[in-house]
Parts: C-alpha cells; structure tokens; sequence
C-alpha cells in the first residue's frame, strides 16, 4: 500500500494494525470510531495539530 497525506485511516490500519502505535502517539485515541477510520491522515493531523508529512513519512518507513 502507498501511504499518502490522502490515504484513509482505515485502509492503513486494515493494511498494517501495527500502525496504530504511531496515530495513537500523535494523540488520535478513537481509532476504533467509525468516523475516525474514514478520515484521511491529512485531516486527522489537522484536528490533532499534527504534522501530516512528518506522520506519512514514520508510516511509510514503519511499512516498507
């Protein structure tokens, strides 16, 4: 899977579920919501003030 800043939470956690180490750290504690599963990591970083790249780069590493 290519992870981008347009990816959707879900489609990254139902590729890896070992990513969710790196949404829980940036403070995303709902991962289990529906809502926050469709949210793409760009508008989650967003609400959480988080550095989008910064994330998709840890994810892409984390991945690959």
């Amino acid at each position: 899977m290519t992870v981008t800043k347009d990816s959707l939470i879900g489609d990254i956690l139902e590729a890896d579920r070992t990513t969710a180490q790196y949404f829980l750290e940036m403070g995303m504690h709902c991962l289990g919501c529906p809502s926050a599963r469709g949210e793409t990591v760009a508008e989650a970083c967003m609400v959480h003030g988080v550095d989008a790249d910064a994330l998709v780069e840890k994810l892409v590493q984390h991945m690959s």
